[in-house]
């Protein structure tokens, strides 16, 4: 089982739903959800609670005015990005036990600036299809998440 939770990092997340479905699969599997500021919806966002349904209440989960809040709040020991715009594989990567899984927004990804300060850290799910683009946010958070659990025998 696993000891320490697993974290899903949101950075400036736009869509409620999907920001609702990842915080109900944190409820699901233990996982801390963050929310790094600016939001594009407001946290009593009927889409948002339509998504998490009534998991919200039982929600871990932390929000942050900025990404060097969080990293100083948190002291995450180790970053996991997940993006589209990378080849490194995630399924080659072991995880840690207490992973923090950090996720762009669903319009611009990841800050610019991050591709360069976290470059060995990015990583990306495969995309067999022809006309692959990008995963949902939300089924690319429960893929990632599910893979880092499965590695830890959940």
């Amino acid at each position: 089982m696993v000891k320490k939770p697993f974290h899903i990092v949101l950075y400036a997340p736009e869509i409620p739903q999907n920001t609702g479905t990842i915080g109900r699969l944190c409820v699901c599997t233990g996982a801390v959800l963050h929310l790094i500021e600016p939001l594009g919806f407001t946290i009593d966002d009927a889409h948002l609670r339509r998504a998490g349904l009534d998991y919200w209440p039982y929600l871990d989960w932390h929000r942050w005015k900025d990404w060097e809040s969080f990293l100083e709040g948190m002291k995450p020991p180790r970053l996991v990005f997940l993006s589209s715009k990378t080849k490194r594989n995630f399924f080659d990567l072991q995880t840690q036990e207490g992973e923090f899984l950090v996720f762009g927004n669903e319009q611009h990804g990841l800050p610019p600036e991050f591709y360069t300060k976290y470059s060995d850290s990015l990583y990306t799910l495969p995309m067999p299809g022809e006309h692959a683009r990008c995963h949902n946010l939300a089924n690319a958070a429960a893929i990632t998440l599910y893979e880092a659990l499965r590695q830890h025998g959940f």
